[in-house]
């Protein structure tokens, strides 16, 4: 049995190194596009794969979570301006260091749990405008001409404008990058399929380069390659004001794209992940990413789902993918210099059309106009303004429609009771008439939003009202809010000047305190609110009796 064991935990171990090993080689190229598209160093790109996913791996609970510099991230940090820093790279180093730590004060406040309040509208508006811009943002590379503008949308107007100032060798080295990609994504390569086009892009430029007079840019060209790995480094304090912003824009986008692996890839156990451990982790890897001159990181669902198919059982994997980055930085950082740009350039966009799922579109659309106003929304501010603010409207955008429907979904019903127990429901009256007694449920939410509307549903109270009791029941409300509490009060007053009255029937002893506190449970009477118990109907019953006796007596 224990030689058995062996066998099998060997066997893992052999799983674990190939997948790291396929993870790590392709981290490359990955890594070195990332920091392109965050218009960075792009070594800062590839020191935040390797850093960023062994430091999160020490952390996270889910098993496979490969935690890399991720498009929508990048594109936050290419609008956080840091070139106007005295001292971009360290600005850089900072804000990953920022950004760990607002991702680590959101695990340890169990920031995990808020994630689902995310409407799906405003992520699909907001990963499909990510898709657009990282290929709106990649034309320069791609063509050798840089567009002038305000924004990427405009930058790529003004590019289509000039289009006989491209660069023809440039052009043709990141078409052949994507023909690449685009024939080996249905062959067994796999993952290596992105590495084997950047290679054949960078064999292509090398060709070009000895044969006609426009060079094509590599890697070497734009930085030094060091033959070995990053000391660490001292973040820049007094950056720390302007950044605040943009860490926290990379933690919400860092943290949702990883609750999004969190849910989408399996653990090794089966058992459901801790999305706020997983943040947590994600903070460790973006503060080790920072030390070690890395860019901000975050949850990676392509590094995650190329390492689950590859083959990997364990974390080991991702220990060994950081090995291997570590083996071609020390050992191959001459080869590494001879990447061509606009190769990363056409990985990156076939990496932008990727996250472009027209099918989630199709999905918001289908479900109403409401959602499909949202995401549009959500998608244009996201092409036209920085996108640390785009996340924070995308955010607060998700906040307003969750009070907008909430709010739109209470109604209130007619209880009609008899002497048997028996209840039935109906739409209520549209106003009180003379000795009725009417018993109200609400169903939906109770709160501030909310207030408009229920008291808009209540019977109105007219001239002809006299001598009527409103009974409004009050069951599975667990607070209710000042709003709601001066709405009660009104109907209250409103009643009592008709010679009618308002009783309450409560469920939970927090509303109780809560109406004693405001005043209300004095204005009424204490024998006009009704505390519930466990036996469903019960007090609502006495409630009923207690005022049919009452408008029978006046």
């Amino acid at each position: 049995m224990r030689a058995k064991k062996r066998r099998l935990r060997r066997r893992d171990i052999v799983k674990d190194a190939i997948a790291g090993i396929v993870l790590g080689i392709e981290s490359v190229p990955d890594g070195l596009a990332s920091g392109l598209l965050a218009g960075v160093n792009p070594l800062a790109g590839l020191y935040a794969y390797l850093y960023g996913m062994v430091g999160a791996a020490v952390l996270t609970s889910s098993t496979f979570m490969a935690v890399q510099a991720t498009g929508a991230m990048a594109l936050v940090i290419q609008d956080a301006d840091l070139a106007s820093r005295p001292d971009p790279d360290r600005a850089l180093f900072t804000l990953a260091l920022l950004t760990g730590l607002v991702m680590c004060i959101a695990g340890l406040l169990k920031g995990g749990r808020l994630i689902r309040f995310v409407p799906a509208d405003v992520m699909t508006g907001f990963i499909t405008a990510v898709g657009v811009n990282i290929v709106l943002g990649q034309l320069s590379a791609f063509t050798g001409y840089s567009g002038e503008g305000a924004n990427r949308v405009t930058r790529s107007i003004d590019l289509l404008r000039h289009i006989p100032q491209w660069s023809i060798p440039t052009v043709v080295v990141g078409a052949v990058t994507i023909l690449t990609i685009v024939v080996l994504q249905r062959t067994p390569v796999g993952g290596f399929g992105l590495v084997i086009a950047v290679v054949v892009g960078s064999l292509t430029a090398a060709l070009l380069n000895l044969w006609v007079d426009a060079r094509v840019p590599l890697l070497g060209d734009i930085v030094a390659v060091p033959a070995g790995l990053p000391l660490p480094t001292l973040p820049s304090i007094e950056d720390i004001p302007y950044l605040l912003i943009p860490a926290v824009s990379l933690a919400l986008v860092g943290l949702i794209q990883g609750a999004g692996v969190s849910a989408g890839i399996p653990t090794a156990s089966g058992r459901p992940a801790n999305s706020s451990r997983d943040f947590i982790g994600q903070g460790v890897g973006n503060i080790v990413s920072g030390l070690f001159r890395g860019m901000p990181v975050g949850g990676s669902m392509s590094g995650s789902a190329l390492l689950v198919a590859a083959g990997a059982r364990s974390k080991l994997a991702l220990f060994v993918a950081g090995a291997t980055m570590a083996l071609v930085i020390v050992f191959a950082s001459g080869i590494v210099a001879l990447t061509a740009m606009p190769a990363l350039a056409g990985l990156l966009i076939m990496i932008g059309f990727a996250a472009i799922k027209p099918s989630r579109v199709y999905s918001v659309v289908r479900s109403g106009v409401l959602p499909t106003a949202v995401m549009t929304v959500t998608f244009v501010l996201t092409l036209v303004i920085p996108l640390q603010f785009a996340v924070l409207a995308g955010v607060g955008l998700g906040i307003i429609l969750f009070v907008a429907r909430q709010s739109n979904r209470l109604r209130v019903r007619q209880v009609h009771l008899d002497e048997s127990g028996r209840m039935r429901e109906s739409d209520p009256p549209a106003t009180v008439g003379v000795r009725q007694v009417i018993v109200l449920q609400p169903y939906g939410s109770l709160f501030f939003a909310s207030a408009p509307s229920f008291e808009r549903q209540l019977p109105s109270v007219d001239d002809a009202t006299a001598g009527s009791v409103v009974i409004i029941r009050l069951r599975g409300t667990d607070e209710l809010d000042l709003a709601l509490i001066d709405s009660l009060r009104r109907y209250a007053r409103s009643l009592a000047a008709s010679g009618s009255q308002l009783k309450l029937v409560v469920s939970e002893a927090a509303v109780h305190r809560q109406l004693d506190a405001s005043g209300l449970l004095h204005e009424l009477g204490e024998e006009n609110v009704y505390q519930g118990t466990e036996w469903i109907g019960k007090t609502v019953q006495q409630a009923w009796s207690d005022a049919r006796r009452t408008v029978a007596r006046d």
